[in-house]
């Protein structure tokens, strides 16, 4: 079938905005590459008037952060009984936090580092002091603080010494009214993608990520030359073939559909352990969907496509 008119929903008013604006142009400029009519849009006041006055075939969300990825925005177009690519909202509220995609992906055979998920109230209520110290001792270091719900590792850092515990957990509470606070495992960091076909979920090749610092943050994502990235991941065969498993169960489990990212660390020993998936890529310049796309050998707006025509059939 035909695409006739393709809305890319991108913007939004989350702390990732400049980033689902770059990739929400990307995404645009790919589709109008193979000739299909399209439209960029913000998740702005004037959205729901615009869709009802002229619905559009589908929708392609790429809104990073809140609303994009807790499922709320992907409600509004059910409601409005708009098509729309990805994940359903149900599915996006159990990926989006953190907790309870690991707890899920565990039941599901997955390696997950062990963890707690404390909200900012404890730390007030019990005695911040105490509680960390607890932390340090259950989990040992160093570990990895994040906000339970988030991306692009906004308010993420890693924890050595107990005394950078307490900062850790400030700069997460900027983002967050909870810190997921991870056992830290050290190895080589992958992400692999997953695309649809024919309705089978099918891994990209992992991309493999080198940091400056070792802390794929903020930063290390989205400013052009500071990460090196490493398409395929230089893992052993057996160990890449567990790696793009891990991230098709991880999708399969959590009940996603069409596309997502799933983030991994590969052990010294080859072990596979889930970090965090999610369900709406990034597609900037820097972003590893694209990567994975290009290093398969697929192009991206014919992947774009692809998916957006199958969801309509």
């Amino acid at each position: 079938m035909e695409l006739g008119h393709v809305v890319v929903l991108a913007g939004g008013l989350s702390y990732e905005r400049e980033v689902s604006l770059r990739s929400g142009r990307r995404v645009t400029d790919a589709l109008r590459a193979r000739d299909i009519p399209v439209e960029l849009r913000d998740a702005d006041a004037t959205l729901l008037d615009s869709l009802t006055d002229d619905p559009p075939d589908i929708v392609f969300p790429v809104l990073h952060g809140a609303a994009g990825e807790d499922g709320s925005i992907r409600d509004v177009l059910e409601l409005l009984e708009v098509p729309y690519l990805g994940a359903r909202p149900d599915a996006c509220r159990v990926a989006w936090d953190k907790p309870t995609a690991k707890s899920v992906v565990r039941r599901a055979g997955l390696r997950t580092p062990e963890s707690v998920a404390l909200p900012k109230e404890v730390f007030h209520d019990l005695g911040a002091a105490s509680v960390l110290d607890r932390i340090v001792s259950g989990l040992g270091l160093p570990l990895f603080v994040k906000p339970t719900r988030g991306g692009s590792a906004l308010g993420a850092s890693v924890v050595h010494e107990p005394s950078e515990l307490s900062a850790a957990m400030v700069g997460c509470f900027a983002y967050g009214d909870a810190a997921l606070i991870e056992r830290y495992v050290s190895g080589t960091e992958v992400s692999v993608s997953v695309i649809e076909r024919d309705g089978v979920p099918v891994a990209l090749p992992a991309v493999e990520i080198v940091a400056p610092g070792g802390l794929y943050d903020y930063t290390a994502r989205y400013d052009a030359g500071d990460t090196e990235f490493v398409t395929p991941a230089r893992l052993s065969p057996d160990a890449a073939d567990r790696a793009t498993s891990a991230a098709v169960t991880a999708h399969r489990a959590l009940g996603l559909r069409d596309i997502s990212r799933t983030d991994l660390i590969v052990s010294p020993e080859g072990d596979i352990h889930f970090l965090e998936v999610n369900v709406a890529p990034g597609m900037t310049e820097t972003s590893l969907l694209p990567r994975a796309i290009s290093v398969a050998g697929l192009d991206l707006g014919e992947i774009c496509e692809s998916l957006l025509v199958a969801r309509l059939t």
